[in-house]
């Protein structure tokens, strides 16, 4: 793995919760005498950090306004890591199906979809040796292939769960088509109810603090005891078994000609 100073690491959804307390970790080691090239998809308002820090103003609900950012993050020729973080909870009325920009159901759009096609389209700027790192749950629902959006009994915590069982399941088809490439996947629950908007707004009591989940996801982004370690699904600081559906290739291989399938009908 190259010095984390010599690195370029794009965060998405650093405006509030994990990926801002991401990027303030990775900034901070800018103070540090380590230089770290920062790139952040998501509006951070007046959240302001080193020069270096790119900030894209973008929504990662919509599949063209995804495409659209999909570049060299700052100029950069290469990146070498990916935090796929940027997602929606249950929201605050859990029975409310919702929509995005390109009319799929709004937390299979940002928690999944988006992350799907961001990563596609960034694959040949990672350069290895470079990490692909998702943001999960333990909270995992079996995939619905017969009702992908949701449009019957829908539930947020089910819509939520979906999605996050979809990023879990690319994760591990990425891993395999990726396999030998110095490039590697990794998924990840980075703690439980983290004192964020997204778990107030759901009426949760938060029940450990953003800082556990900054340390876990650092671990997959620059930790040198994960180097090489690729399809794998941790809770917190250590490996545990996805749902028995992410195991699956048929599903796996299902799911990714169902998601291209989507990418191609919204930017038509």
């Amino acid at each position: 793995m190259r010095p984390l100073s010599e690195q370029t690491i794009l965060v998405t959804g650093a405006t509030d919760g994990l990926g801002r307390a991401l990027v303030g970790e990775l900034a901070l080691e800018q103070f540090l005498g380590q230089p770290v090239h920062l790139a952040q998809l998501g509006e951070i308002g007046a959240y302001h950090l080193d020069p270096r820090l790119v900030a894209e103003r973008t929504q990662l609900g919509g599949v063209a306004a995804v495409g659209q950012h999909a570049r060299a993050p700052g100029g950069h020729e290469r990146l070498d890591v990916l935090v796929n973080n940027a997602g929606v909870g249950t929201g605050r009325d859990p029975s409310r199906r919702e929509e995005s920009h390109d009319g799929y159901e709004l937390r299979f759009a940002v928690n999944y979809l988006a992350a799907y096609h961001l990563t596609r389209r960034l694959l040949p700027l990672l350069r290895a040796p470079a990490r692909v790192v998702n943001i999960a749950s333990a909270g995992q629902q079996e995939f619905s292939f017969t009702d992908p959006q949701l449009r019957r009994h829908y539930s947020g915590a089910a819509a939520y769960m979906r999605s996050k069982l979809a990023l879990v399941m690319f994760t591990l088809d990425l891993a395999d088509q990726l396999d030998g490439s110095g490039i590697t996947v990794n998924a990840l629950h980075p703690a439980t109810f983290m004192d964020t908007t997204m778990v107030r707004e759901s009426g949760r009591i938060p029940v450990t603090a953003v800082a556990d989940g900054v340390a876990a996801t650092l671990r997959l982004v620059a930790g040198e005891d994960v180097e090489g370690e690729t399809g794998r699904f941790f809770d917190g600081d250590h490996e545990a078994p996805p749902h028995p559906q992410a195991r699956s290739p048929k599903a796996r291989e299902r799911l990714r000609r169902l998601s291209d399938e989507l990418v191609t009908d919204a930017l038509a």
